[in-house]
């Protein structure tokens, strides 16, 4: 089974595959379709590699900044 390309919100079942945090950025690989999820912190670390082969990169760092509504 492959990943679909589609975004989807992120949510906190959501956890990073290098240290279980809560995910942020979501990479579906273009050429097997797989899909990696990271946390900000290994997300950045790990950007540089990654983008060349995604074929979607999904980040939603921008709401650890962002101050919910109430």
């Amino acid at each position: 089974m492959t990943a679909t390309l589609e975004a989807r919100e992120l949510n906190a079942t959501d956890r990073c595959d290098s240290c279980g945090a809560q995910a942020y950025v979501r990479v579906v690989l273009e050429n097997t379709g797989g899909e990696l999820l990271f946390c900000a912190h290994h997300a950045t670390t790990n950007e540089g590699k990654l983008r060349p082969m995604a074929g979607l990169w999904q980040d939603e760092r921008d709401r650890l900044t962002t101050t919910p509504s109430v």
